[in-house]
């Protein structure tokens, strides 16, 4: 008798590192922070729900200075909050 195996997606949730290298990924410009278009077009790309209204509620939420981008500075407040919603790589 032979056994077959399949093979199954397993969701594993990012580190807080992994989360963060994937927002700088968000750079598209390359100017050093994220906009809240790229935040937005960048949550989508992950087939986050309601992408446009989670990217303005965390552009305010980490936007410490409040110059309307997140900065390197500002990406550990970005990643905790985005964490939250359990962002996983499949």
């Amino acid at each position: 008798m032979r056994k077959s195996w399949c093979l199954r997606q397993v969701e594993v949730p990012m580190t807080e590192e992994q989360l963060k290298g994937t927002l700088r990924r968000f750079d598209t410009n390359g100017d050093g922070k994220i906009s809240r278009r790229e935040l937005r077009v960048g949550l989508r790309s992950f087939d986050v729900r309601f992408a446009g209204f989670r990217a303005r509620r965390s552009l305010r939420h980490a936007d410490a200075n409040g110059d309307g981008v997140i900065s390197e500075e500002e990406i550990n407040e970005l990643a905790k909050y985005v964490s939250k919603w359990g962002i996983s790589i499949t």
